[in-house]
């Protein structure tokens, strides 16, 4: 890393106090005494420079840069922004990180850019800053190869900082997800080809994510879809859209959608679904809350034994929705919790709920044990053995305690009744209401700018009219005028 002293590269078109580090650099964010802390917040406006590639760096900036003939400076935060529903302000979503991939490629393989250094800045926004970072991150562990580690390493060099990311609740947060942990979901949903770039579809994400157009997400393609509970009738109810079953119906016949599981209240009856030929399951629990052991063996062994995709709803299609999938991720694919809702929230910002995260970090241990013994269960069965110490192992895994208490099962609470929901607005009302309002003023600021051009447009043919009306006879009178004498 180069010192303030020291000389800056002739493509750092940057102020006097920038620091910068090289991709190789192996800096790695150390504790400090509070003296090198006040120190460093003293100088905390100082620019920062990171190299990624040759060719490709990462900045903080704290005043705008101007571009040159031999650099070229870009940056996203006014332009892929975070959808809050309150103090939660990112990861932001799949469709916005393939956006800044083909950004990113296109600008690297561009002739005009062939011989300029492409720098990617942020500003003084600590929560674009961590944006910023979670997207060149992804980048790198998509595009460049880098191992997660790696990638938070350079972003990390020079006692640089990022604040971590929260749940959508309302209210205080005590559970956070690193850009480390991001970049672990992503280098795992590659593994596992949750993530494959070649074949996203953006179009069709950013369509039906949208409230209007269903609200729904897949979190493992052909396998999972998070969406929003549909109601007996398509219409506007306070303030947010609602659907029918029929509404989903085509969509998930056309993606092999077998099996549809209800978590909330009865909003419409299932048998709108089951007589177009779909399997249909209710797993009641309180919105908000977390699943009884026993609703998550049920879920598990719905999921495990279905013939086609499921496609899993509560109220908003968030809280418990993404714990139970992410239940099943954890299981089968042996991610962490914090992977797990980093990856659920990409895919479906929001998702995984106040309690719902501690209680995927209390179940990790237990889930990663059963996903063992099913594995080593079906290997037994191809192989003709093993299946006696197998179901020995597996009966043992129903007695497995967390932190010292009995499996939940044995204190199961009464099954969740349609009547917790009647009265009030739940979470669920609240973030759904509040996603489709905050969609719908995404979708009016394109109409509010056509308008505004339609009035210039008519405000210049007016003027136009009352210049060529007016002013030009009186011109040409007195040209005429002139000619005359």
């Amino acid at each position: 890393m180069k010192r303030k002293s020291e000389r800056r590269p002739s493509w750092a078109a940057a102020p006097p106090c920038s620091r910068r580090c090289s991709a190789s650099s192996h800096g790695v964010k150390k504790s400090r005494s509070s003296t090198s802390q006040e120190l460093h917040r003293l100088d905390q406006q100082d620019d920062l420079y990171l190299d990624i590639t040759d060719r490709l760096c990462f900045a903080i900036l704290y005043s705008r840069p101007k571009s040159s003939s031999n650099v070229h400076y870009f940056s996203i935060d006014n332009e892929l922004e975070y959808e809050n529903f309150y103090a939660d302000f990112g990861p932001l979503n799949l469709a916005m990180v393939y956006r800044y991939c083909c950004k990113i490629n296109k600008k690297l393989k561009s002739i005009t850019m062939m011989r300029k250094k492409i720098i990617h800045f942020t500003g003084s926004d600590q929560r674009k800053q961590a944006n910023a970072a979670f997207l060149i991150g992804c980048y790198m562990v998509i595009y460049l190869g880098r191992t997660p580690e790696e990638a938070y390493r350079i972003l990390m060099c020079g006692n640089t900082s990022y604040i971590p990311f929260r749940d959508a609740a309302y209210g205080s947060c005590n559970f956070y997800i690193t850009l480390l942990d991001c970049f672990h979901a992503v280098k795992k949903a590659m593994q596992y080809d949750f993530l494959n770039f070649n074949t996203f579809n953006l179009d069709e994400y950013e369509h039906y994510e949208k409230a209007e157009n269903g609200d729904l997400n897949w979190i493992i393609p052909d396998r999972f879809i998070a969406f929003c509970g549909p109601h007996s009738r398509t219409r506007l109810e306070s303030g947010y859209h609602q659907h029918s079953p029929e509404a989903y119906i085509p969509y998930f016949k056309n993606h092999n959608v077998t099996t549809i599981i209800r978590l909330n209240k009865r909003m419409y009856d299932a048998k709108r679904f089951t007589n177009a030929g779909f399997d249909h399951y209710d797993l009641f629990f309180a919105d908000g809350s977390t699943p009884t052991d026993a609703i998550v063996k049920e879920f598990l062994d719905i999921c495990e034994n279905a013939e086609g995709a499921i496609a899993v709803h509560c109220k908003a299609g968030l809280g418990r929705t993404g714990t139970l999938i992410a239940c099943y991720i954890m299981k089968h694919y042996r991610m962490t919790a914090a992977e797990t809702i980093a990856w659920v929230r990409i895919c479906r910002p929001g998702s995984v709920i106040g309690p719902q995260q501690q209680f995927l970090v209390m179940k990790q241990a237990s889930l990663w044990l059963e996903g063992d013994y099913f594995r080593q269960k079906l290997r037994g069965q191809e192989n003709g053995k093993h299946r006696a110490a197998v179901s020995k192992l597996l009966l043992a895994v129903d007695d497995i305690s967390i932190n010292g208490v009995e499996n939940q099962d044995k204190q199961e609470p009464e099954l969740y009744s349609d009547d917790d929901e009647i009265h009030g607005v739940t979470q669920g009302d609240r973030l759904r209401a509040l996603k489709s309002r905050r969609q719908s003023k995404t979708n009016a600021i394109p109409l509010t700018c056509s308008l505004a051009v339609l009035t210039s447009a008519l405000c210049s043919v007016v003027i136009w009219w009352i210049v060529c009306d007016y002013i030009l006879p009186i011109l040409l009178f007195c040209l005429d005028g002139f000619r005359t004498q």
